[in-house]
């Protein structure tokens, strides 16, 4: 089980808040969606009725339809906010790469989800930012119809490395909570019904121009959710001994790099849950039929 202990949910509202007032959602949510939508050729041929979770934040909406575009979608979103800000984007028309107008989609609340209807659950940049992941896990099984497919992304441990040396030089608590192993999430969904979990990673290098241009896209892509983080505000000397430290790291030509890690999950939801600690079983030939082998994808 994947404690939530480690994520303070009043944190996690505030960030969703504030980023529900964004115009558009963060660039790495995008890229990464754009990413996660090439492992979509696992799938023989597109559901009936898919679900875009988390779909304002995750900008996975256009990347999808590019593949799919009749395929009907319904927009999941986890609190009223969010729920506003997809119908308004809603209205907006947009249009596959085809130039065909995509299929019409619904947006709902998390507790209003249609149990066992969907054929693929689309999860980008959603796991890392939830207050409980275990639970989380659990609303994914119950929504996918039995051998539908979820297909997610997530922050991975080697995500901010260089920033967390950083502050632990310093003796700060680190900025984000810990993200989980792809091999501990694969285990985590058998333990949650689902079969044949296949992961993936790769390592994104960024850089930046200062430690200003950095911090301001992190405030982008969220925010520090920890329930170690510093309760009160963060002082002037503590931004300048932070933004020191940055600039103390560049490399020869000056950029301030990072890496994120991003891991990518598929898997096939099994007829039924399985216990906590109770592996799911399925036979080679059920596997085959259902699900066809991957190819790895080379980083881009």
């Amino acid at each position: 089980m994947v404690a939530p202990s480690s994520v303070d949910p009043r944190a996690v509202a505030r960030v969703r808040r504030r980023l529900a007032a964004a115009d558009e959602p963060p660039w790495l949510h995008r890229e990464v969606a754009r990413r996660l939508a090439e492992r979509l050729q696992v799938l023989r041929q597109p559901p009936g009725q898919w679900l875009d979770w988390g779909g304002f934040l995750g900008g996975g909406a256009s990347e999808v339809a590019r593949v799919w575009p009749q395929a009907q979608r319904v927009v999941v979103e986890p609190d009223a906010e969010l729920l506003a800000r997809s119908r308004d984007a809603l209205r907006r028309p947009w249009w596959n790469w085809r130039g065909q107008r995509a299929a019409e989609a619904a947006v709902v609340l998390e507790t209003d989800v249609v149990p066992a209807a969907a054929g693929m659950l689309f999860a980008n940049m959603v796991w890392h930012a939830s207050d409980d992941p275990d639970a989380l896990l659990g609303r994914w099984h119950r929504a996918l119809a039995p051998r539908g497919v979820l297909m997610f992304a997530t922050l991975g441990p080697d995500t901010l490395r260089e920033l967390r040396a950083i502050y632990a030089a310093q003796g700060w608590p680190a900025p984000h909570p810990p993200y989980v192993d792809m091999h501990d999430i694969g285990d985590e969904l058998v333990q949650h019904g689902f079969d044949d979990p296949v992961m993936d990673q790769e390592v994104l290098r960024l850089s930046w121009s200062s430690p200003a241009a950095l911090l301001a896209e992190l405030r982008q892509w969220g925010g520090n959710i920890a329930v170690t983080r510093y309760a009160g505000m963060r002082t002037r000397a503590w931004r300048h001994a932070l933004e020191t430290s940055l600039s103390q790291a560049a490399d020869p030509q000056g950029r301030i790099v990072m890496s994120i890690e991003v891991v990518y999950g598929h898997a096939v939801r099994g007829q039924h849950r399985a216990a906590v600690g109770e592996p799911v079983r399925v036979g080679l030939d059920e596997l085959r039929s259902n699900l066809p082998s991957r190819r790895r994808l080379p980083n881009s």
